[in-house]
């Protein structure tokens, strides 16, 4: 990873790319330049991408790096609120028995949306930006976000996620099946896209 980045906002993998099915490995150091500059690359590619999360292997950076940020979009109206935060090395704690399925999608397979099933919270121990051990639990459409994200850390995407089938559409199916975009994805506690996603 070079140490300064003329172009914050990167480019975003699709999927067929190796680095997506890859394992990540942690970051042994949260605060050098190199991972402080991919943190503000990722939270500028997000932006742009009008997106609410995002993992360090979609942008070529198999490392376990992650921005979640939640807030009401054209695509999420009613998405709450928060401010980005940047999680390194995240390890999961505890997880909700209980699961709960929702719509999702993914800026490395815009063509597809999935009825994926998640736990509705999750525990999470993870390293902030500053190199702080902070612990959280995560509820309903955050929780989808950050297990939308983890998974990529995994080699995983939603896809892989599905319980059958017929719970994949493509975008624009999606699209006829919800033509008022305010919003099936936020129905009831969980719903998404972590359109991270």
């Amino acid at each position: 990873m070079s140490n300064s980045n003329p172009n914050p906002n990167r480019s975003i993998l699709h999927l067929g790319h190796p680095t997506l099915r890859k394992t990540a490995p942690i970051v042994p150091d949260p605060q050098t330049p190199q991972i402080q500059t991919l943190i503000d690359d990722l939270l500028t590619t997000l932006r742009s991408a009008n997106g609410v999360g995002i993992a360090a292997p979609q942008v070529d950076e198999s490392l376990q790096v992650m921005v979640i940020a939640s807030r009401p979009t054209p695509r999420y109206p009613n998405a709450p609120t928060m401010e980005p935060i940047a999680l390194i090395n995240p390890r999961i704690l505890d997880k909700s028995a209980d699961l709960e399925k929702g719509w999702e999608g993914c800026l490395s397979i815009p063509e597809y949306r999935g009825f994926v099933p998640r736990h509705r919270s999750i525990t999470v121990e993870y390293t902030d930006r500053h190199g702080t051990l902070q612990q959280t639990v995560f509820t309903d459409f955050v929780a989808r976000i950050f297990q939308h994200e983890y998974d990529h850390f995994l080699g995983l995407v939603f896809l892989d996620r599905l319980e059958s089938e017929s719970d994949r559409v493509t975008a624009e199916q999606f699209k006829l099946m919800f033509p008022d975009t305010s919003n099936p994805d936020l129905r009831g506690l969980s719903g998404v896209e972590a359109q991270t996603q």
